[in-house]
């Protein structure tokens, strides 16, 4: 019995330990810089391009900014950014997304467009991506308005589970453009997020951190059998005669 009663105490506290490190993904995130990361890229199907209505033929370059990314890495310094020694780069769903934008759509004259998204947005952005096997932290750039006026950009630095597809952190961010050509104007945006993200003031925000709740979907109501015997015997009774 008291052995018994040992085990049972033993699982209920490994249970315990093991549901308060699930919920605080984000902050072993941050405080443990051995934790891997994917990085998955800048995600411009929310952007909105204002000030440039002369714009032709961009889509090609959304996938030649996540390269340029992945290729100059002391320039766009990930790893840094994130205080990590290694960074792995999976950029095949963003650029699948990135491929399919509708540019005409994507151009606006309204200043408003250019902090149109809240993080909300970015959550039901992140739960139509397919992951597949992969599973652990994802850092992804959701891009937000690209102003050809205000030469800046703002974007939202977004960390993901993977495995879940939840949120765990979205920051808008903003960084000023620079440089010739579509291409290398809107990506340095990119590298001055990068080098101007506090990693400290983030560990002290999301100190306290939990991971979001999943909701769980709540099943429809069985019929009891006495309600089906009630209803099959309201069928067969026969009618009165008037």
């Amino acid at each position: 019995m008291i052995i018994r009663k040992v085990f049972t105490l033993t699982i209920l506290i490994c249970s315990c330990f093991i549901s308060a490190t699930q919920a605080q993904k984000l902050k072993n995130f941050l405080e443990n810089t051995d934790t891997p990361f994917t990085w998955l890229g800048v995600d411009f199907t929310q952007a909105r391009l204002l000030g440039d209505a002369a714009a032709s033929d961009i889509n090609r370059h959304f996938a030649g900014i996540n390269d340029v990314i992945r290729n100059e890495p002391k320039k766009y310094d990930v790893k840094g950014a994130f205080h990590r020694s290694s960074v792995e780069f999976d950029l095949s769903e963003t650029n699948q997304r990135n491929a399919d934008i509708n540019v005409d759509k994507m151009k606006s004259e309204n200043e408003a467009d250019y902090s149109r998204l809240k993080p909300e947005d970015i959550t039901k952005l992140v739960k139509g991506y397919k992951f597949g096997d992969k599973k652990g932290i994802g850092v992804l750039f959701v891009m937000e308005g690209m102003s050809k006026t205000e030469k800046e950009a703002a974007m939202y630095v977004t960390v993901v589970d993977m495995s879940s597809r939840n949120v765990l952190m979205t920051e808008r961010m903003t960084g000023k453009a620079q440089g010739f050509g579509f291409r290398n104007y809107w990506a340095y945006t990119v590298h001055k997020v990068l080098e101007h993200i506090d990693y400290k003031k983030l560990k002290e925000k999301y100190a306290d951190a939990k991971d979001p709740v999943e909701e769980v979907p709540v099943a429809p109501k069985k019929e009891t059998k006495t309600a089906i015997a009630k209803e099959e015997k309201a069928k067969k009774a026969p009618k009165k005669k008037g």
